[in-house]
């Protein structure tokens, strides 16, 4: 049976994001997404309850029924890079025990790490997000409750918390790194308590390595997850294989899912062609830009920090280098220069017109110019992809102070900022600054979230055009002139200054004190302790061994010069590649060695000495030659010496794998502290807050880049998915209506169509009890399998025993036994009539599997038979396909009609045509021999 939950993204909603469901197929809970919302929301769309000072947000629900499941959930699926599908992933990793096994592609794990990175930290740097764990770490239980393994409970001050869910850069980093990454097209069979379902992903388009996910399972069939897919090729990527690109038609193995889990977002929109969004876009830039040299103006386009924004760059990098522009591309990001880097070493990823040679950096090897206005210390040049996504005109900005001071604010430039909802950091900190300027234009390239004040720009544009060139009739608006005056609430973190600095310090100065005190309390306590130990223990040799303990343990041994004066020899430590372990040199050596050291043959008289040997005319005089040290082992009476050091490194690996997650954690968190405590210091500062009075004197405009399918694509692909039952998500109710009448209007399209409200369970399916049996060897060896996609299937009758030594059940063959014969007083016998038996009803075989005409068609032409398809739902093989109308080629024509959901019929006269026919179909299927 499968349950399905939408947590946040639901039909019929107001807010469609972000995107979060609860899938439970049997007894397996899978999450599908984990989005964020955006935590900034704009003040005139919070509403504050009666008698509560604080705001109640609109995803306190979502976030409180994601910390409930949290713990219970067995597998997590994450389907893009962006906030909207992965924000709050390392939030509910870190704090509510989402430990599940988590998959998705290598490039959403990444485009994720970057776009969450991103916002996190610029949310922790305007605001205090109510975090006890964010700067100095704390050595009481609650921090100690938060390092616990992944067994242990969030900690219940943290299960009341209210507000904003924001992750720290390190819960971040952790959490993204625990993520499996699979490759497009590639079976993953999983094991533990998901054994039996085996997950797929496949190239959804929109984002980089986004995914269509398939699902299958043994008892519920396939399901298949698709959401925010596009179907069209862009620069940078390609479509949705979900629809294949020759021919059309949908990709096959995503054909006829039992269950389809899709968003119908933009079933009401119909987008502008990919030619004239290009044209407008280029066309305000070209305009913008060109006028500069006389009104000094800028362009202003709020980006995303990892996924969209590419699509972008690579437009305006051809643009640029088209029209040789010099205009400077500015990149306010404190991630820009890494999600390049990240994109670069995946080339294998990337589709659409980005290749080698024709984007970025034109091959010819010229970087020295680019090198002094990049000035990037990229090390990858000769990596794949050195020469693609090269963007010459780009250069990168951490903040809007950054870019002040390297250009001015009259110099005409195209700033990129993030993030494109306009709620908080440099995009937001640039538009108060921004707007005011006439003739400045402001570029929209998405409807961002509801509530923020990106959404409420598009709105204001959108109001302002005609019914006709409204955003979802396929045109082009105009760009208006803002008017008015807009008040922006702006966040900001400024240092401690005056009483409030000497507050501070005098409170960390008591707190200090407070420790330390507490630390002398601890100090004397030990040292009583100590005082009534035993000193007996203390003697010379113990001494001696503690400092031989001592020296290894802090690796600080030094050789130690022979005090024998009667041999001169020489002790010294051996190099510490050779494991520690100390070499003994032979005396004459060492004493020669106090002489003359040379590494050269030496004539003359120089070194000299007398060989032990005689020779046949007396003694020889030798001259010395490369000197050549024999080293010796140190042994003493009991054979070679022990390397203490060696087992006392090896004792801290042993204790390290032994310890607790408890001890483990405890240690990681000191080592933090201390690395905490050598870190430089950020001067006391503070988070404060004020309203912004805007004067607008800049244009809008809005241009559709989201890359995403419109209403016609949706209509078009999910009747051609035909799915046998369809769950929408992720839509307004407008939307929602439409795609279910577009269904309603097709007979073959189920009726079966689910769009659940948030929180609203949906069942599909009826209960599966799944058993395990063991086949014994002679029954296995009876069967006739037959293969249907991954799977053997047979028919098999037998008899169910238990073994008193066996845990698995056995299914062994029925035997028949002998009857053991009654005595019967036989009656009167009736006449026998023909045809007076009862009739008995046969066994029948089955053939499971759907068999389509196409495939018949082309596996007929494999064997040498021709065939036409004529009409709808019937198949000419044989002679009448050729065209022939004479008696003898009717004879061997053969007519294949499909006259419902699981009936063929076969018509033609009996010849090699009509078996070879029949042979093919039974190819096509999985014949379960009764």
């Amino acid at each position: 049976m499968i349950t399905f939950t939408p947590l946040s993204g639901a039909a019929r909603s107001s807010q469609t994001k972000p995107l979060a469901y609860l899938l439970q197929v049997d007894d397996v809970r899978i999450l599908l997404d984990c989005g964020s919302p955006d935590w900034a929301p704009e003040p005139h769309h919070t509403i504050i309850p009666e008698g509560s000072e604080e705001p109640a947000y609109y995803w306190e629900t979502y976030c409180n029924a994601l910390r409930d499941v949290a713990p219970t959930i067995d597998l997590v699926l994450l389907s893009h890079g962006d906030l909207a599908h992965t924000g709050l992933y390392p939030y509910a990793y870190s704090r509510w025990g989402l430990k599940a096994p988590t998959y998705t592609t290598l490039p959403v794990q990444a485009m994720g790490r970057i776009a969450v990175s991103e916002d996190v930290e610029g949310l922790r740097e305007e605001e205090d997000v109510g975090d006890e764990n964010e700067g100095k770490p704390k050595l009481d239980s609650d921090s100690m409750d938060l390092a616990d393994g992944p067994t242990s409970a969030p900690p219940p001050k943290k299960d009341g918390k209210k507000g904003k869910y924001v992750a720290t850069l390190t819960e971040v980093q952790d959490a993204f790194d625990s993520i499996n990454t699979l490759r497009y097209s590639q079976p993953t069979h999983l094991q533990g308590k998901c054994q039996g379902l085996t997950i797929i992903p496949f190239n959804a388009g929109h984002t980089l390595g986004g995914a269509i996910w398939k699902i299958r399972s043994p008892s519920s069939g396939t399901i298949l997850y698709a959401v925010n897919i596009n179907h069209m090729k862009e620069r940078h990527l390609d479509g949705t294989v979900l629809m294949r690109q020759a021919g059309g038609g949908v990709f096959e193995p995503l054909a006829r899912p039992d269950l389809l889990i899709t968003d119908a977002d933009r079933t009401t929109v119909l987008t502008s062609r990919r030619k004239d969004r290009d044209a407008a876009l280029i066309g305000i830039l070209y305009n913008t830009i060109t006028s500069t040299l006389s009104s000094r103006s800028s362009l202003l386009m709020p980006c995303d920090a990892s996924t969209r924004v590419l699509e972008l760059l690579v437009l305006l990098d051809q643009h640029w280098n088209y029209s040789r522009l010099r205009y400077p591309i500015c990149l306010l990001s404190r991630s820009g220069r890494e999600m390049l880097t990240f994109v670069r070493s995946m080339m294998e990823w990337l589709g659409g017109t980005v290749s080698k040679e024709d984007v970025g950096e034109d091959g010819t090897g010229n970087r020295q110019a680019n090198k002094r206005k990049r000035n990037d210390d990229d090390a990858d040049e000769e990596a794949l992809g050195a020469f693609a996504l090269r963007f010459r005109h780009l250069e990168f900005f951490p903040n809007p102070q950054a870019l002040l001071q390297t250009y001015s604010s009259k110099d005409p430039k195209l700033i990129l900022a993030v993030p494109a909802s306009l709620s908080h950091g440099p995009s937001r900190n640039l538009f108060a600054d921004f707007a005011a300027v006439p003739d400045n234009v402001v570029l929209l390239t998405g409807r961002s979230e509801d509530g923020t004040l990106g959404h409420d720009l598009f709105e204001k544009w959108d109001d302002s055009q005609r019914a006709d060139d409204k955003w979802d009739k396929g045109r082009i608006g105009s760009n208006i002139m803002m008017d008015g005056v807009l008040k922006l609430r702006m966040h900001h973190k400024v240092p401690l200054q005056g009483a409030e600095l000497e507050a501070y310090q005098e409170k960390e100065r008591a707190a200090k004190e407070k420790e330390a005190a507490q630390q002398a309390v601890l100090a004397r306590n030990q040292r009583m302790l100590e005082a009534d130990e035993d000193d007996s223990d203390s003697d010379t040799d113990s001494d001696a061994e503690e400092d031989e303990v001592r020296q290894a343990l802090e690796g600080d041994l030094m050789d130690i010069d022979g005090d024998n004066k009667e041999d001169g020899g020489r002790r010294r430590k051996a190099d510490r590649g050779a494991g520690d372990v100390d070499w003994g040199i032979d005396g004459d050596e060492g004493l020669t060695k106090q002489f003359l050291s040379y590494d050269i043959y030496l004539k003359g008289n120089v070194s000299k000495s007398i060989s032990f040997f005689k020779s046949v005319g007396g003694q020889t005089t030798r001259f010395r030659m490369f000197p050549y040290v024999e080293k010796k082992r140190r042994v003493d009476e009991y054979g070679e010496t022990i390397d203490v050091g060696m087992w006392l490194r090896k004792g801290k690996v042993l204790e390290e794998e032994a310890e607790s997650d408890e001890a483990k954690s405890y240690r990681l968190q000191s080592l933090a502290e201390e690395d905490a405590r050598k870190a430089v210091q950020e001067p006391p500062s503070k988070f404060v807050s004020s309203e912004v009075k805007v004067q607008l004197a800049c244009r809008l405009l809005f241009v559709d880049m989201e890359g995403l399918n419109d209403g016609r694509a949706v209509k078009t692909i999910v009747p051609q998915i035909n799915p046998r039952k369809m769950i929408i998500v992720h839509a307004s109710s407008d939307a929602t209506d439409a795609l279910i009448e577009s269904c309603a209007n097709i007979r073959s399209m189920t009726k079966d169509i689910y769009s659940p409200a948030v929180g609203e369970n949906v069942q599909i399916g009826q209960q599966t009890n799944s058993f395990s049996i063991s086949i014994s060897d002679e029954l296995l060896a009876s069967l006739k399998m037959s293969r249907f996609e991954d799977n053997e299937v047979g028919y098999v009758t037998g008899r169910i025993v238990a073994h008193a030594n066996a845990t698995v059940p056995i299914l062994e063959p029925i035997l028949t036994t002998p009857t053991m014969e009654k005595t019967v007083v036989k009656a009167a016998a009736k006449p026998k009539i023909l045809g007076a038996r009862p009739a008995s009803k046969l066994p029948h075989s089955t053939m499971i599997g759907e068999l389509k005409l196409t495939a018949l068609k082309a596996r007929l032409a494999s064997v040498g038979v021709q065939a036409e398809l004529i009409g709808e739902g019937v198949l000419i093989c044989g002679a009448g396909a050729k065209g022939n109308t004479g008696s003898e080629s009717l004879e061997d024509s053969v007519a294949v009609r499909k006259t419902a959901m699981g009936k063929v019929e076969i018509e033609g006269n009996v010849s090699d045509v009509y078996y070879t026919v029949r042979q093919e179909i039974y190819n096509l299927h999985a014949l379960v021999a009764a």
